[in-house]
């Protein structure tokens, strides 16, 4: 089957989660209300559906290739790309001075799910360009500015991001990489850097690599860290690409997933030094390297919800035409299609209860951030960034875990044949298990949960969040409807699992931080599944107000639904994973190291 764009959940999340209305008061936006949001994801589906989604399943089969330095992307993916460059959409959401569009996070996000949905693997390359268009915008010269932005926005170039080298891992003290300031106030690069996506391509135009490197004498650590802008073409003063840089892909990797996706391993100075330029001041490329992490972060959280979409539209066209089995209730004389099974149901029920609570998670967050750069109060500006902090490593962390999950469901659904690659089941499972390990492991986004996000300020963020949620059960309890007292209830004691956890971790982070940190995944798996929960919770407020209106019967109903079944089957594991933290510590700690 074929991939269709699910706009209709897009918008409603939009429209009445998001609140496009309130997002287009902003300076800036104010062309950005709901009919532009409409009319640019029903563009954004034409492209995704017709253009990008053929590619998937080409792209997993016939991978990109390396040969004596050069690579070959799939056929027909840059072609594609050109399509995407010329639409407009690599600009969608940057700025207009640098012919971007200048539209909010909050409509970019579901363009963006859409890409990824389409095709995880062509998707990468525009993600990491968003992340060097971020860093530049935030930290870059007005010379670097000039030279690159307005060619990373439109998409004739894309970017880079360089962490990881072969001895640090995410460990990113322990980067070498070194550059040397040369008279002319350039620098000379050296040295190697791995997981680079899309390091290398043949999309033309030129690759803008943001590296972090060390320049000598500087701290050790963390602190001693420079940002650098290295392309892969020297840049002419007239804004033509000139020499090659002494930058070159060595090999790209053999991988699990997202095989389409070339993921390079890059040499800097074998003949000289790669000539880079410095972003911002020494020293500090940590810090500006983390503005494109948390985009890419929220990205990869995208991808996630993105995947679990694909897998569960795969799932549900099987189960509608395998024909297996008699009903147990008797309801069809014969063999029937397999939706007709209970479990069949439940699993479906499951994948789709997951994609949407995380879909309106990740588009409430996208508001936030609007606000959070735009508000002209800047009160509001500083709630907001809080929020939407708060909610990056859920968006990143539990929607990719529960992408696995989805995809992991959609083979099931399968059967057998989901194990065989020529059904496409496995593709979504193989490519999700990426996206819980790049741009930060899941244990990586807990621990800056349980850290900066809720130790640091004694848990004061998350239990703001925590009374909005007990606001949204006092509406739901107001209701006379079984789904929403039912709602509220799994709501009401996930809150007060939650709300546990976030004291113990506040109590425990300085006295005892390995307790604390022991059971900082659950933390974020159950922060995670409150939050979406909520957000289910508040669509079926909506929903029921809508249907008492005559609205779209069979969507509104469907939405009431799926945030009952959410609350009754995802939101009721939240005890237990209030258990497994606060109780469950010792027993993380307690085993001697030399016992494994």
């Amino acid at each position: 089957m074929t991939y269709r764009a699910p706009l209709k959940d897009m918008l409603f999340d939009i429209q009445h989660l998001a609140r496009i209305d309130q997002v287009a008061q902003l300076p800036g936006f104010e062309e950005a209300g709901f009919d532009t949001a409409q009319a640019v994801l029903e563009e954004c589906a034409r492209f995704t559906e017709g253009v990008v989604a053929p590619l998937n399943v080409e792209g997993d089969r016939n991978p990109s290739s390396w040969k004596d330095g050069k690579v070959t992307t799939t056929p027909g993916f840059a072609e594609a790309y050109r399509q995407y460059a010329e639409g407009g959409w690599q600009g969608l959401q940057h700025p207009t001075d640098f012919g971007g569009q200048g539209l909010p996070k909050t409509i970019g996000a579901a363009c963006g799910e859409m890409l990824n949905s389409a095709n995880l693997s062509f998707a990468l390359c525009p993600l990491l360009t968003d992340g060097a268009i971020e860093a530049l915008l935030t930290a870059g010269s007005d010379d670097l500015k000039s030279v690159y932005l307005e060619k990373l926005v439109t998409g004739e170039w894309t970017g880079t991001m360089n962490l990881t080298e072969p001895q640090a891992g995410s460990d990113l003290a322990a980067v070498r990489t070194r550059a040397e300031a040369q008279p002319d106030g350039t620098y000379k690069v050296f040295g190697t850097k791995i997981f680079i996506t899309y390091g290398e391509h043949d999309y033309g135009g030129n690759i803008v690599h943001l590296v972090l490197a060390r320049i000598p004498g500087a701290p050790e650590g963390v602190k001693g860290i420079s940002l650098f802008v290295v392309p892969k073409f020297l840049v002419n003063e007239d804004g033509s690409l000139g020499a090659r840089n002494d930058v070159h892909c060595v090999s790209i990797e053999h991988k699990l997933g997202i095989k389409a996706s070339p993921t390079a391993v890059l040499q800097y100075g074998d003949n000289g030094g790669a000539v880079g330029y410095i972003v911002g001041q020494e020293n500090r490329g940590l810090e500006y390297m983390f503005i494109m992490m948390n985009a890419a972060r929220y990205a990869v959280g995208m991808q996630g919800i993105a995947l679990a979409e694909r897998a569960y539209q795969k799932a549900v066209s099987y189960a509608r035409d395998r024909v297996q089995s008699r009903p147990v209730d008797g309801s069809v004389a014969g063999a029937a299609p397999i939706i007709h099974h209970p479990d069949v149901r439940r699993m479906l029920m499951t994948m789709r209860a997951y994609t949407e609570g995380c879909r309106a998670m990740a588009s409430v967050a996208a508001a936030a951030y609007d606000a959070a750069h735009h508000h002209p109060d800047a009160e509001v500006r500083k709630q907001n960034q809080s929020f939407y902090e708060f909610l990056v490593p859920l968006v990143k962390g539990y929607s990719t875990e529960m992408s696995l999950e989805v995809a992991s469901l959609g083979v099931q659904v399968h059967g057998g044949m989901g194990f065989i690659e020529e059904t496409g089941a496995a593709q979504y499972l193989r490519d999700a298990k990426i996206l819980t390990i790049y741009e930060g492991t899941t244990a990586i986004q807990a621990n800056d949960l349980v850290g900066r996000k809720t130790a640091r300020d004694g848990g004061r963020t998350a239990q703001a969040i925590a009374a909005q949620v007990e606001q949204a059960e006092g509406e739901l309890n107001a209701r006379d409807s079984a789904a929403a007292r039912s709602v509220a209830k799994k709501l009401s004691a996930a809150r007060k699992a939650f709300l546990d956890a976030v004291a113990f971790i506040a109590g425990q982070s300085k006295t005892s931080p390995n307790d604390a940190f022991a059971g900082s995944v659950p933390f974020l798996m159950l922060t995670g599944n409150l939050v979406a929960g909520w957000q289910l919770a508040r669509s079926l407020l909506v929903a029921e107000d809508l249907l008492a209106k005559g609205e779209d019967k069979d969507f509104m109903q469907a939405k009431v639904t799926t945030a009952r079944f959410y609350a009754e089957h995802i939101l009721a594991r939240a005890p237990g994973q209030r258990d497994s933290i606060v109780e469950g510590a010792a027993s993380v700690t307690a085993m001697a190291l030399e016992a494994f």
